[in-house]
């Protein structure tokens, strides 16, 4: 079946044009014409003059729809996970582990597998955020949950059968021969929940190191005589950042300092998601600790960060509002950026011919009113 998209504004690579229709077919986009030429067998969808864009993909969602990941590992929560996020315009993501025992780490992968294998939208694969971390700097994370990668771990690791992995680590605790071993496999690498030193941290991106799942948080600082974690990276041209663009857990004029050091589209929107994302109920446990909803940050009762109760939509137009950036850049580092950070650039992040119709449409204030996945509307 064709279907046609017309009557709305498409953001592509040339910017945001008008009088355009997309064509879909069989789950990818078959071409951008003129809207009097839409085929005639075509199935028509009017946008009613709305901004139509690329999905986006966030590649750290730990739960939402009042479901945490960690709590239940399996193809029903990760499906209640994305269709909670698919709402606020997500429609590519990573179910997002954190550190656990291992038991619990290969039935998040047994589940992602399955997720996919059975067609829930969305699913691009898993992240696994520990327990390989720094106890200097876990966060929220629980430590006594923390090891060492050996053998085993890479081993479980690098299963997956389907779909994309990402490993969240702290390069200290391990070793850069261990972390070229990971990226061999195919497992993308981030360094996050992190003391190393700066050295440590550009031995680690020699050897196959991605760059760093959330910039700034949990992680050593720039500083005058140890550049860090953040010092390896803003001197990095080519690994990937990741922002928590909230307005919390980074202050805005660091981020938009930190844009300027570096290609813009090194830099990705991640959520950090938690399972209030979408619910009234601000309130959850985490693995015995009561997190709550506080001035749009999740925090337990000692004030810790535990995530955030932020969606994709709202980090596109936080990005806009307080990093001065154009609503193409800023759709762009939740779209194109985190597909090519997966190696997906050549099938989604951009309303293009060829690549799979991912699409969120929306209103004058960023807001998401559709979305489309693999062309079916959601």
């Amino acid at each position: 079946m064709l279907a046609a998209l017309f009557n709305g504004r498409v953001l592509t690579d040339a910017g945001v044009v008008d009088g355009k229709a997309v064509l879909i077919r069989n789950g990818k986009i078959a071409g951008l014409v003129d809207t009097a030429q839409i085929p005639s067998e075509a199935e028509r969808r009017d946008l009613d003059g709305g901004l139509l864009v690329p999905g986006y993909i966030d590649t750290q969602v730990n739960g939402g729809g009042g479901v945490l990941f960690n709590d239940s590992p399996t193809v029903e929560a990760i499906a209640a996970i994305g269709a909670a996020h698919r709402r606020y315009g997500t429609t590519g993501f990573l179910p997002t582990l954190i550190s656990d025992d291992l038991s619990v780490v290969d039935q998040a992968l047994r589940a992602t597998e399955q997720a996919i294998a059975q067609g829930a939208p969305g699913v691009l694969g898993i992240h696994i955020e520990g327990p390989f971390l720094s106890p200097k700097r876990k966060g929220i994370h629980d430590a006594d949950k923390f090891r060492v990668i050996d053998d085993e771990a890479l081993a479980l690791l690098s299963s997956l059968k389907i779909g994309k992995t990402l490993v969240t680590l702290a390069p200290e605790r391990t070793t850069p021969e261990m972390i070229q071993r990971l990226a061999s496999a195919g497992v993308r690498v981030a360094a996050g929940h992190t003391n190393a030193l700066y050295k440590t941290m550009r031995q680690a991106l020699d050897h196959g190191l991605t760059g760093v799942t959330h910039l700034f948080n949990a992680m050593s600082p720039l500083t005058s005589r140890e550049p860090g974690v953040v010092g390896a990276v803003l001197e990095n041209q080519t690994a990937w950042a990741g922002l928590i663009v909230d307005g919390r857990h980074v202050e805005p004029v660091t981020l938009r300092i930190a844009l300027r050091t570096r290609p813009l589209n090194r830099f990705m929107l991640v959520t950090d998601a938690m399972p209030t994302v979408g619910m009234t109920d601000k309130s959850f446990d985490l693995q015995g600790r009561h997190i709550r909803v506080v001035d749009g940050v999740c925090v337990d009762d000692h004030g810790t960060l535990a995530g955030s109760d932020l969606d994709m939509a709202s980090a596109v137009r936080n990005a806009t509002r307080m990093l001065d950036l154009s609503l193409e850049e800023a759709v762009m580092m939740a779209s194109a950026a985190p597909a090519a950070f997966l190696g997906l650039d050549g099938q989604r992040g951009k309303i293009a011919p060829g690549l799979a119709a991912d699409l969120c449409l929306l209103d004058d204030e960023l807001n998401v009113t559709a979305t489309w996945i693999d062309g079916v509307s959601c």
